[in-house]
């Protein structure tokens, strides 16, 4: 199941307040600004600056940090 259109319009990064985009296979939302990878977990945005991934390491396999 997608996420929400209209919910990811009205998020935004809990660092920067930056603009989010969702990646290809819908398992993280990437923010353009400050290079962090929020995960999608069960289909559930989490969205708390612990749980960020920098984009390098997502890139490289870390879904985690």
């Amino acid at each position: 199941m997608a996420l929400n259109k209209e919910l990811l319009q009205i998020l935004a990064c809990p660092k920067c307040k930056g603009d989010l985009e969702l990646l290809p296979q819908e398992e993280g939302l990437k923010c353009g600004a400050c290079g962090l990878v929020y995960p999608i977990r069960e289909e559930i945005p989490v969205m708390l600056i612990d749980e960020a991934v920098p984009a390098g390491q997502w890139d490289q396999g870390a879904r985690e940090k």
